[in-house]
């Protein structure tokens, strides 16, 4: 046996002698609540590593709701829609990010929606879904969005002209990142032509800080190794301190440019951080952490979905495929040959309505291809479920979309087939 060999099991061994002991620590405080089975350990899940999604579904199949055990706290999971809405909506109080997700994100998104928990959040989600919900901010959002999907198809259009294989995930995801950017900072990247190198850049560290920041997930070493700056965290403390210098500079820019204006005059950009500032948000922090998270909600979903829906439609030419050609030309009455322009321009809010088996499919990619797959939170206080089972204060509580899209009881026989007609 080698040394590595026996360091292994080793730490196997003293997590198993950990598990026992809070077993038999917690049997008296548990008697008069049930929990849900314990499907295994957190050992078990790292031997299904490769497999994990589908580790998953093998587990769900025979438990809609499980645990499994760690020296740490039980790791709840659930496919059982009832328990979902009680996590989500019922008792939302009680679940939500918690020290661990702030401790592992915060470096990358700080003080954020996406590590926020309480009245915080409920500000940030407030001030979000305000911009959001603006038609000033929704039309410029489309126009982006539209004049990059023109772009990306002209690219698209000239590989199929001269024959050449492209990665259509990596245009999706310079597109998007593209028109979030447009969207959100108000700066052109252009990654999908590399025209503006400060652009392709903060793109490149982008990815790699989402990289390594999901990374410490599955690194319990990681604080380790950010105090050392070695591996991962030499990466992205690298990368972030690029990302860092191109949001700060453009925020200083755009707050020394509104102050400049006059009083009472309009803001005439439609970006959100411009609009942010408008409401005499000037805290570079709050703006530089505010933005990137809203970078990473719009960029890989949509991305992720695009080319999911791609290749559901590669697999279905003849059914899917068609039928949505056929419902995008009745909509819009756009005549056989139309430029891509033509078409782009054809496209409303009032024929996008029409579009309801486009809307069917993109549904359906979402339901076998969640951009999300597992979703986590950590429960704040002792509670029962629908379902009859209590959690326990501390617990790590999580539901699985991509698990859940495949469950036949959900889904009927053909639960794993590509079907918009569902």
């Amino acid at each position: 046996m080698t040394f590595a060999d026996f360091l292994l099991a080793a730490v196997i061994a003293v997590i198993f002698v950990a598990i026992v002991i809070k077993i038999h620590g917690n049997r008296d405080f548990d008697k008069k609540r049930k929990f849900h089975p314990v499907s295994g350990t957190v050992v078990h899940q790292l031997f299904n590593f490769h497999r994990l999604l589908e580790y998953m579904i093998d587990l769900t199949i025979q438990w809609k709701t499980y645990r499994l055990l760690s020296f740490i706290r039980s790791e709840v999971y659930t496919a059982n829609p009832a328990n979902i809405q009680h996590i989500l909506a019922t008792n939302f109080a009680n679940y939500g990010k918690g020290w661990y997700h702030h401790s592992v994100l915060s470096d990358f998104l700080g003080d954020s929606i996406f590590t926020l928990d309480g009245e915080k959040w409920r500000h940030q989600r407030k001030a979000a879904s305000y911009q959001f919900s603006t038609k000033m901010l929704r039309d410029f959002s489309c126009s982006v969005f539209k004049s990059n999907a023109v772009k990306l198809a002209g690219k698209v259009s000239e590989a199929a002209i001269s024959n050449n294989i492209i990665e259509m995930q990596d245009l999706f995801m310079n597109s998007t990142l593209d028109s979030v950017c447009k969207v959100i900072l108000g700066v052109e990247l252009d990654t999908m032509c590399g025209t503006y190198k400060e652009g392709t850049e903060f793109s490149n560290a982008f990815e790699e800080v989402s990289a390594a920041i999901m990374y410490r997930y599955f690194n319990f070493l990681w604080r380790i190794m950010r105090f050392l700056n070695i591996g991962s965290e030499a990466v992205l403390r690298n990368s972030l301190r690029v990302v860092d210098q191109f949001v700060y500079n453009l925020i200083r820019s755009k707050i020394e440019q509104i102050q400049k204006l006059p009083d009472n005059s309009p803001v005439m950009k439609g970006d959100v951080l411009s609009r942010f500032i408008e409401l005499k948000e000037t805290d570079p922090k709050y703006l530089r952490d505010i933005s990137l998270s809203f970078i990473l909600a719009g960029k890989d979903t949509t991305a992720i979905t695009l080319s999911w829906f791609l290749y559901e439609l590669c697999k279905h030419p003849d059914d899917v495929q068609e039928k949505i050609a056929q419902e995008i030309r009745g909509a819009t009455n756009v005549a056989a040959g139309s430029t891509i322009d033509e078409l782009a321009d054809s496209v409303t809010e009032e024929n996008q309505e029409k579009m309801q088996y486009l809307h069917a499919a993109l549904n359906e990619t979402l339901r076998l291809h969640p951009a999300v797959s597992v979703e986590g939170k950590f429960c704040f206080s002792d509670d029962t479920w629908p379902d009859g089972f209590s959690v326990r204060k501390g617990d790590l509580i999580s539901f699985q979309p991509y698990v859940m899209g495949r469950m036949k009881f959900l889904w009927g026989d053909d639960a794993e087939k590509f079907r918009p007609e569902r």
